[in-house]
């Protein structure tokens, strides 16, 4: 049994009390890893969000002149400068902008892009070429790398199911919903002495180094207070504990969310704007919460979707599309805009064409906020310049 499958028998980690039975618990602890002070937080916005709407071309007429249903007028959007604006929800990006701690990287994509939900959150989850498939994701792998042996807290995913860009296998991360009831307990005190069986040593060995996670956790939790400035959410709630996580120095490399909602083919100016209001508000206070506690520069914030959506408006939304705007907050970046302005002039059957590929940014983060060189699992393309 490897560990992957260990883990997957014992359960994904999505809060609560987990009871593991008492003969997996005679193993010693095992050495922890010092993974440094750097940390990286992915926000994943599902369903493709709209790019042009988020960071939007406002002074381009062939903006206005293709979404006649759902265009922005120039009146209602904000922090106008070289002909980009932010939506009106956006007001705490534009004020983390005007502060120089956000850089957005124009027309982030791939090669031969897919529209399909599923198949293009695999392809940024993996980092793969577009014609490959893989059951390790990018993070994963790195994590691999760079834990000398099982760590489960190198990488946390807050959320209900795990995600594949952390997966490998070597399960380096924890998926819990709600850190605070994240606890294992012994069902009996009473210490079991080491088999011959080699398979049960693993599996205790594996279940100590879980049990270790939980502690580490809960250690975390104690040494930071709980910020009152969150909005009530599940986003909300997810980088509430984030921050406090991180606040409380837990030996974790790489933080992972998300938020649904962006598949907006009808109704799009009330669902976007509520999507992105939402955002808006957590990130802000995430902000705020890690600028106080001196830990904004070393925490990167990275927010990004699996496609943007089509340049031409549906009449009622918009449909699947290809390239959209990332977002880097945090970590000592530059804080300017990378990439030219959407080429609304110039789009492939209806779709912007991509400028930067999205392995560059990952290569960057890798290389800048990270200390690992991204060819090592397997990204060949060269980190992206002007982030940090």
């Amino acid at each position: 049994m490897n560990r992957r499958n260990f883990l997957t028998v014992t359960g994904t980690l999505t809060g609560g009390t987990l009871l593991l039975p008492d003969f997996l618990f005679s193993y010693g602890a095992q050495p922890r890893l010092s993974m440094g002070e750097q940390s990286v937080v992915f926000i994943q916005l599902n369903g493709g969000n709209d790019g042009l709407n988020t960071f939007i071309p406002i002074d381009d007429p062939l903006y206005h002149e293709a979404r006649p249903a759902i265009g922005l007028h120039k009146d209602k959007v904000i922090g106008k400068d070289k002909g980009m604006a932010f939506h009106p929800a956006l007001k705490g990006f534009a004020d983390i902008q005007q502060q120089g701690d956000l850089t957005v990287i124009q027309n982030v994509g791939y090669p031969h892009p897919n529209r399909s939900h599923f198949r293009s959150r695999e392809i940024w989850q993996t980092a793969t070429p577009e014609d490959q498939y893989l059951n390790e994701g990018w993070l994963g792998r790195y994590l691999e790398l760079q834990c000398k042996d099982h760590n489960p807290t190198a990488g946390i995913n807050l959320d209900n199911t795990d995600n594949l860009a952390l997966l490998a296998n070597e399960p380096n991360f924890i998926t819990v919903k709600n850190p605070n009831q994240f606890k294992y307990k012994n069902t009996n005190e009473q210490a079991v002495k080491l088999s011959d069986n080699p398979q049960l040593d693993f599996a205790r060995k594996i279940a100590n180094s879980v049990t270790e996670g939980s502690e580490q956790i809960q250690q975390a939790l104690k040494k930071a207070k709980n910020s009152n400035m969150y909005p009530k959410s599940g986003l909300g709630r997810n980088l509430q504990w984030i921050a406090r996580l991180i606040k409380g120095n837990l030996n974790t490399k790489v933080y992972y969310t998300s938020l649904g909602g962006f598949d907006t083919h009808n109704n799009q100016l009330g669902l976007h704007a509520r999507q992105l209001t939402q955002l808006n508000n957590v990130v802000h206070s995430f902000y705020k919460d890690l600028k106080q506690a001196g830990l904004l520069q070393n925490t990167t914030i990275v927010i990004f979707s699996e496609f943007g959506r089509r340049v031409r408006d549906n009449g009622k939304g918009t449909d699947h599309g290809t390239a959209a705007p990332m977002f880097i907050i945090g970590g000592n970046n530059k804080g300017t805009v990378i990439g030219q302005n959407p080429n609304l002039a110039d789009l492939d059957q209806g779709d912007l064409k991509y400028e930067t590929d999205f392995r560059s940014v990952y290569a960057a983060l890798l290389k800048e906020k990270l200390d690992f060189n991204h060819a090592g699992i397997g990204i060949k393309n060269k980190p992206l310049q002007g982030i940090f």
